[in-house]
Order: C-alpha cells, then sequence, then structure tokens
C-alpha cells in the first residue's frame, strides 16, 4: 500500500462533524470486548486466586477481573482458589498452596455498605517465602468497581514483579458502526467503552495528553482540517491548530506543554511544534518532502517521523528544537507509524514484511529489528506506560481489530467488537496511584 494510503490517510485525510460539548457517554453493549488470549509465555508466576467473599452480590465479578488482566499480561498463569473460600482476613496454609504450585496467593472480600458504596479488601500471600504481601482496602461506589479491580491487578503485579502494572489505565480508539464514527475511551481491556466523540464522518489520530485527562485529534469541523484539544470529562474543547491547508497527525511531547502537527501551510506537509495552548507556532523540519506522524522521545529531546525524502517511507529523527535529520530505520522498503516506548528503549513501527503490515520493535540502543506479529495488515502500534505492552490494530476474519502484543511477541490478546471496525488504538498513561 502506498505512503499516499496508509500514512496520509490517517494524518492528512478525513472528515469530522464534531458534537459541540459532548461528554463521556457511556456505550452498550456493542462497545464491550470479547478477550482472547493466545500464545505462552517463556517465564509465568502461577497465582492461585479464590472469588471474593460475597462477590456473588456485588455488580462485578473482581476475581475474574484480576485474573483476566494477570493472565493477558503474559507473566502470570492462575490457580482456581475459590474452593478454599478464603478472605483478606485468612491465615491460610501456605504450604498447602505451595503443594499445589502456586507462588502467590490472593483473597478478598466485597461488602455493600449502607450507603450503597462497596467495601472491597484483599490480601496477597507469597507462597514461596511464607508470608503476607500485604494488601488493600477501598470503598468505592458500584460504578467503580471493574477500576478497582484493575488497580488491585496493578498492585498484584508490582508485587510480583517489581514493575509497574497498567490495568487500570484507559485506552482510546475510534469505532465504525454503519456510516457512524465514534471516539472511544475505554479500560486497558476494552470493557466500560465510553463515547468521547461522534460523527458521521471519519475521526483520525487521537493524541493523548501526559494528564490522561486530554485527547488531541483531527477534525473537518466546517470543511477545513484542523486539529483539536478535547478534555474527555468536560467535553470542553479547543482548536489548538487552524491555519490553512491541513492541520493534522498531533503528538504531544512528554511534558504536555507541546503539540508536534503536520502542516500544509506553506506548501508541502512538514513538522511544526506548537503551544497546547495554540500559541508559539515553529517549524521543525525543511523539505521538499511529506513529513509527519510525529513521536516525541521521553525525555522530549528528539521528534521521530515518517518521510518520503529519500523515495518511500521510512522513519527518521530530529532534535525537538530543530536541526540535522537522521534516518532511523534501513531495513525494508516500508516503514511508517513509528511510537517510542515510554523508558525510551524501544521504538514500535508498521514495516512491510513478507508481503504483509506487521509491528516491528526496534532495540534503539543496537538498532536491532525484530517482527513481533504474524498478521499482515497492522497498523497504529501504540505502548503500554510501563513499556511492557503494545497495542495495535489489524484485520482479522475481514474485520478491524484491535490486539495487544508482550514485547517477545509471545502473548497476544484479541479485543474484539462483533458489531464494529474499530482501529487507530493509543495507550493512555498512568492514572494516580490508590489510596492506601
Amino acid at each position: 500500500m502506498s505512503m499516499s494510503r496508509r500514512v496520509l490517510a490517517r494524518g492528512l485525510l478525513g472528515g469530522l462533524a464534531l458534537v459541540a460539548g459532548l461528554s463521556l457517554v457511556p456505550m452498550r453493549a456493542q462497545a464491550q470486548f470479547r478477550v482472547e488470549i493466545s500464545g505462552v509465555g517463556a517465564t509465568q508466576i502461577p497465582v492461585a486466586i479464590g472469588r471474593f467473599r460475597e462477590e456473588a452480590r456485588a455488580p462485578q465479578p473482581l476475581s475474574a477481573i484480576v485474573k483476566a488482566d494477570l493472565e493477558r499480561s503474559g507473566l502470570f498463569k492462575s490457580l482456581d482458589a475459590s474452593a478454599a473460600a478464603l478472605d483478606e482476613a485468612s491465615r491460610p496454609a501456605l504450604s498447602d498452596w505451595k503443594s499445589k504450585g502456586a507462588d502467590a496467593l490472593l483473597a478478598g472480600s466485597v461488602t455493600q455498605l449502607a450507603d450503597g458504596r462497596f467495601d472491597v479488601r484483599y490480601q496477597v500471600w507469597d507462597v514461596l517465602k511464607g508470608q503476607s504481601l500485604g494488601g488493600m482496602s477501598l470503598v468505592v461506589p458500584a460504578g467503580d468497581l471493574r477500576q478497582s479491580a484493575h488497580r488491585i491487578a496493578d498492585d498484584i503485579y508490582q508485587k510480583l514483579t517489581g514493575d509497574r502494572g497498567v490495568f487500570a489505565t484507559r485506552i482510546s480508539y475510534v469505532s465504525k458502526v454503519g456510516s457512524r464514527h465514534t471516539l472511544l475511551v475505554a479500560d486497558a481491556d476494552g470493557e466500560g467503552a465510553q463515547a468521547a466523540l461522534a460523527s458521521p464522518q471519519p475521526i483520525i489520530s487521537p493524541a493523548w495528553a501526559p494528564d490522561g485527562r486530554q485527547l488531541a485529534y483531527v477534525s473537518f469541523e466546517g470543511g477545513k482540517a484542523v486539529v483539536v484539544v478535547q478534555d474527555v470529562f468536560s467535553g470542553k474543547r479547543r482548536v489548538v491548530a487552524g491555519f490553512k491547508g491541513t492541520n493534522s497527525a498531533p503528538a504531544w511531547s512528554p511534558d504536555g506543554r507541546q503539540i508536534a502537527v503536520t502542516l500544509s501551510r506553506d506548501g508541502g506537509s512538514q513538522l511544526y511544534v506548537i503551544g497546547a495552548d495554540g500559541e508559539g507556532l515553529r517549524r521543525l523540519t525543511q523539505s521538499y518532502s511529506i513529513d509527519t506522524e510525529a513521536a516525541w522521545s521521553p525525555d522530549g529531546n528528539t521528534v521521530y517521523f515518517v518521510s518520503d525524502r529519500g523515495g518511500a517511507p521510512q522513519i527518521y529523527r530530529v532534535p525537538a528544537a530543530g536541526g540535522s535529520v537522521e534516518r532511523v530505520t534501513y531495513s525494508g522498503s516500508y516503514n511508517v507509524s513509528p511510537a517510542i516506548s515510554p523508558d525510551g528503549k524501544w521504538m514500535a513501527y508498521i514495516g512491510m514484511a513478507d508481503g504483509g503490515y506487521r509491528v516491528h520493535l526496534m532495540d534503539l540502543s543496537t538498532r536491532s529489528v525484530k517482527v513481533i506479529t504474524d498478521t499482515r495488515d497492522d497498523e497504529s502500534p501504540s505502548f503500554a506506560p510501563n513499556s511492557k505492552q503494545i497495542i495495535y490494530a489489524t484485520r482479522a476474519q475481514g474485520r478491524d481489530v484491535l490486539m495487544t502484543t508482550t514485547l517477545d511477541g509471545r502473548i497476544k490478546a484479541r479485543l474484539a467488537t462483533p458489531q464494529a471496525d474499530v482501529r487507530e488504538p493509543v495507550w493512555g498513561p498512568f492514572l494516580a496511584p490508590l489510596r492506601r
């Protein structure tokens, strides 16, 4: 596929009829995902998980959500501990669980309070060391129970791996049902989707702000391509790039103060940087080619981008302050859609391999590259905020779907909606930690 179809269709073309002041609206069954996990990790921690006491009376299956989160990461396998009828106050015989093959044990309870809220408590035990790893008590409204389960999974993930979990983070993506396009915000597992924007025309290039409250995207409001920033909670929005020509492909700087955009205001499509308030525009690249799809390094010093200045789409980088451009990708004749991991170690991108468009992963220190997907029409890779997983769009069984993969490509999870094509996923930043 040509650069104009795969890059410019997302970054420079499209349309959007914006609904003014539209805030998050819960979606019905069409936005509920079915998670299908495939592959086996090289090393998995066996965790025994039991149903929380009184869980059947709660509107969300907390233990099942925690189990699915941990398994989807590829680092855990679960053992059923429900028959033991444990809760956070139990004193389990950890030696028995060790003989059953468990390295860790989770138990808890959920109790509805008089005011309608739920008291969620849990405890985690290190079976191998024979000691408690602690737990947490949360009091939340019914609508926050699913998020509580994700945060419990995050806490377990961190206790057992030392890395921060991403289950309580959010993703954004675009769905299409018939002629209706919707910009959605959902939990990292795809559940709990809410509409931030609806349009009879395509919605293009969503990008999370570092604060996790704002999304930038491309709008053709009034028949002109502009870059809009919208608060996903209040629906308040503002135009940050509405110059002559096309305004497209927004990418937030790590500090949230600037946005890199592709503009054609001076003729060709080139990279510019503008303040998040729409002020202080400056040009970043100078070429007669198409420069687009900017991605910032986590230190804010470098901007990666796609250009056909060498005759075919390849990935380049330039100092964020301006300067000489350096080519980054050399293997293959087609490489687009760069995404830089939050830890700065990796670059994911879409490259042609074996006649298909697949997710590639480059070690930025060595420039070594490996293909980590086996599908043939992948798009839009985006890293989890802990740099351990990638979400991307692809096609399966004639439909656009979302997938996540571990960086080694071993564990993949398909997030599929039966009534919608979904694409352009972007993984949001970490949320505030739980109060203990």
